[in-house]
């Protein structure tokens, strides 16, 4: 379906056919016409896939039928991370390109002042992470009593990384007459009991792409002892094809120590994750986009919310737990219908990621035997058992007492 044949207004229309917009995707076509309506909406569709413009597009077209109103935040949009609240930000400025309305965003890491003027001249459209935005709204300096849609993106990551209650102390303070969107590229359980508590007489919407992002990705494996795949990394990465390359880790210390091995082997590399301020992650996003450096060293706050087009390879440095992380991760280099290739890497410890894994994507990963690192450890390493050690009462743990 062509963007024309949805009576979207002229303003919108000129604006994307600017970014080369003509035809819609499926989450587009199937979202766009209820959000008009102002129907509630869960909408299901992989990352890459035009989620952004699906409920954007309509929500500004509801604000340019109305124009004249005063500069109060109408549209709300949250995400999980501070760079998927830049992209999305920064699409709203685009689609708005021809109107005069104000889009801004609200996230950590940076000086809250700023945050604060911005929010004084006023806005129709807000983007910004939960724990910032709710900080505001506790000290009185952002007002939702107008809002009009309230938009949770990537809602299956506001659920894991632990956002939901700072979301339920956000939309206590929006009206509830407001309409609500929910976007996910996964609808787990607890997605779906969060839609029934927030959406009121919704509409699902689940796009199943017509070739699975895995399907369009080389994929392949290598088993390797966790001693070895730093150097194994250095090798691959020497390799001329390797344009840009985004290398996954579980923990920002992994993320740290890695890069750190890389600079020190002459490649140049920049790191991103969590404990990084906001503006070294824009730098280090940035030195990567621009190709001054060729490596990114990244946590999972990375697998959403960056959008990179000409990315050509993903390397797992570390398996995730979660199945449904490595099709995320892995996604980052099939945007837009491109392919592109994942390398990963498994040890002893990481088989049993690698089955469900495999069992998720449907299909076994590819191995290559033919390097220089083969895995030799078979024994799996031992799992601290923490605090959920219980000392035997009856064995010799029992505390000595002194005489």
């Amino acid at each position: 379906m062509k963007f024309k044949e949805l009576g979207l207004n002229e303003a919108i229309l000129r604006a994307i056919e600017k970014e080369g917009y003509i035809e819609t995707t499926p989450i587009q076509t199937l979202a766009i016409p209820p959000i008009l309506g102002k129907k509630d909406v869960l909408g299901c569709a992989q990352t890459g896939t035009g989620k952004t413009a699906a409920f954007a597009l309509p929500l500004i077209n509801h604000l340019l039928e109305k124009n004249n109103t005063p500069k109060e935040i109408k549209v709300l949009v949250l995400t999980p991370t501070r760079e998927l609240a830049i992209q999305v930000r920064d699409n709203f400025r685009q689609y708005t390109a021809f109107t005069n309305l104000k889009c801004s965003v609200i996230l950590g890491g940076v000086n809250q002042k700023s945050q604060e003027e911005v929010l004084k001249k006023g806005l129709d459209i807000l983007v910004a992470t939960p724990g910032r935005l709710l900080d505001l709204i506790n000290q009185k300096k952002v007002k939702l009593n107008n809002l009009e849609t309230l938009v949770l993106d990537e809602a299956d990551v506001m659920l894991d990384m632990g956002f939901i209650h700072d979301v339920k102390k956000i939309i206590e303070h929006t009206p509830k007459n407001r309409q609500t969107l929910l976007f996910s590229a996964t609808i787990p359980n607890e997605i779906s009991a969060l839609a029934n508590t927030l959406l009121k007489d919704h509409i699902t919407i689940k796009v199943s792409p017509e070739k699975p992002t895995v399907e369009k990705i080389e994929q392949t494996l290598y088993y390797v002892d966790k001693a070895n795949k730093t150097q194994l990394l250095i090798d691959i990465l020497r390799k001329e094809e390797l344009k840009s390359v985004i290398v996954f880790t579980r923990t920002k210390h992994g993320a740290n120590k890695v890069t750190k091995d890389l600079l020190a082997r002459g490649i140049k590399a920049e790191v991103i994750h969590g404990n990084k301020s906001q503006n070294a992650r824009v730098t280090a996003l940035q030195n990567f986009k621009t190709g001054k450096s060729k490596v990114l060293v990244a946590t999972d706050i990375a697998a959403r919310g960056i959008d990179i087009s000409e990315l050509s390879h993903v390397i797992n440095y570390e398996l995730p737990e979660q199945p449904e992380t490595y099709v995320h991760r892995i996604g980052r280099t099939g945007r837009a219908g491109f392919g592109g290739t994942a390398i990963s890497f498994c040890n002893i410890d990481e088989k049993n990621n690698l089955s469900l894994i495999q069992k998720l994507i449907k299909q076994d990963i590819e191995e290559i035997k033919d390097h220089k690192y083969p895995m030799r450890n078979f024994i799996l390493t031992p799992k601290k058992q923490g605090n959920n050690f219980k000392r035997n009462n009856n064995s010799n743990h029992k505390k000595k007492i002194k005489k």
